[in-house]
């Protein structure tokens, strides 16, 4: 039984929606399938950014682990506790559900909500693996492809002004050619770069560029081109930063660069302004990252706002709320490039995922910067000449170092035990 401080919340919300209580209403199955969740715990591990590692303990003795979103995902999963406890693991979809609607007094289908939804369903596909000797892919229905292809999230310009406010002058188009020849050097052949960069005297509060910041990201676009070439996929990301005058201004500049995407340039709020900016220029547009649900998707898609789409597993609602978006985008005939600044767990979902659906192309990977990355996990480096490959084993076919892990969990942190 669960002894979480939430106990008295949750059995208030199940009060309230017995109509739509999704919880077991004693359900029967095979007596060998017969498993129990006995707890849910998140642990935070400090990363380059604090990494949600979320654990489903069951009477089984099998552990599932998953990852939720960055942030102040904890008291969500520890709120959840008490609505899982006594469920049955293999019932994943519905527990996705039901978390999503204990959840509904809370935005459940949004924010850090459908984040903590998301690390607890992973952690679910990972227990029903283990249990049954499955690799999640094969649960989910197979797989496209034996490998997926990473892009490498990269920075540059950052460190010449360290200790110091950022400055225009910090971001010289050479440093990101140096930084993009060094990334695609360690085996890469598909790199992203900021490109909401400090630019001289901006007005902020505006979201306006000079026509001087226009021209200097134009400079950083042809400097890195023109130091790896056409071949390399090649993303730069706005987060969200512009007015769609603006957003338009810089990527009909962009046209002649052969960029794979220019990441959200406008706010994710209105589908509207990213369907303007879509639809006025040749340079592809991503966004999603900040969308959850398939129905948060569904606007954009049948809008045409965006030419490739990017949820985030470890935000979106999980594993199978990522193959509803993709089935979705694929009715659209938009390809995938799912967001991912997750550790080695929350990636590895990610490429189960990936695996699963036809219009997947590519992954981001956030974390080259992290010198210790690998060491989270027992084997060989996951990343090898840009692709990582499917994993066969159980459920996500991940063996965690727990030494290494609980070393870098996050301060008054209670130690991993799987």
């Amino acid at each position: 039984m669960s002894n979480s401080k939430y106990d008295h919340l949750v059995a208030e919300m199940k009060g309230g929606i017995e109509w739509r209580d999704l919880g077991d209403q004693g359900m029967s199955r095979d007596p060998s399938r017969d498993v129990a969740i006995t707890g849910v715990t998140c642990h935070v591990v400090s990363g380059n950014f604090p990494w949600n590692i979320v654990t489903v303990e069951t009477d089984a003795g099998v552990t599932g682990v998953g990852e939720a979103f960055t942030g102040p995902v904890r008291e969500h999963v520890e709120y959840l506790e008490p609505g899982l406890v006594g469920e049955n693991p293999y019932d994943v979809e519905r527990l996705t559900e039901h978390m999503t609607q204990l959840l509904s007094g809370l935005a459940g289908g949004t924010g850090f909500s459908q984040a903590a939804v998301s690390g607890i369903e992973t952690a679910l596909w990972d227990a029903v693996g283990k249990l049954v000797d499955l690799p999640v892919y094969q649960l989910l229905g197979g797989k496209y492809r034996d490998e997926i292809r990473i892009y490498c999230d990269s920075h540059a310009g950052a460190h010449l002004d360290e200790g110091s406010e950022k400055s225009f002058e910090a971001y010289e188009p050479e440093a990101y050619a140096d930084a993009a020849e060094a990334v695609v050097d360690d085996g890469f052949d598909a790199l992203k770069f900021d490109l909401d960069v400090a630019a001289g005297d901006a007005d902020t509060a505006t979201r306006r560029l000079s026509n001087a910041a226009v021209q200097h990201k134009v400079d950083v676009v042809e400097a890195v081109r023109e130091r790896i070439g056409t071949d390399p996929l090649l993303a730069f990301d706005l987060h969200w930063n512009f007015t769609v005058e603006t957003a338009l201004r810089v990527a009909r500049e962009l046209e002649p660069f052969d960029v794979a995407w220019l990441e959200d340039p406008v706010p994710p709020e209105n589908a509207d302004s990213h369907r303007r900016v879509t639809q006025a220029t040749s340079t592809p547009i991503l966004a999603g990252e900040n969308i959850t649900r398939v129905e948060g998707f569904v606007p954009f898609l049948a809008e045409g706002a965006l030419d490739v789409a990017a949820p985030d597993i470890q935000k979106c609602g999980g594993l199978s709320e990522f193959r509803r978006i993709a089935a979705l985008a694929d009715a659209f005939d938009v390809p995938m490039a799912p967001h991912n600044v997750a550790s080695p767990v929350g990636t590895v979902a990610s490429v189960h995922a990936c695996a699963t659906v036809p219009n997947a192309f590519v992954l981001e990977w956030h974390a080259r910067d992290v010198d210790w990355w690998d060491d989270l996990y027992v084997g060989d480096p996951l990343i090898e000449d840009g692709r990582i490959q499917v994993p066969e084993g159980p459920g996500l076919g991940l063996e965690l170092d727990l030494d290494e892990l609980n070393d870098r969990l996050a301060p008054g942190q209670d130690p991993v035990d799987l």
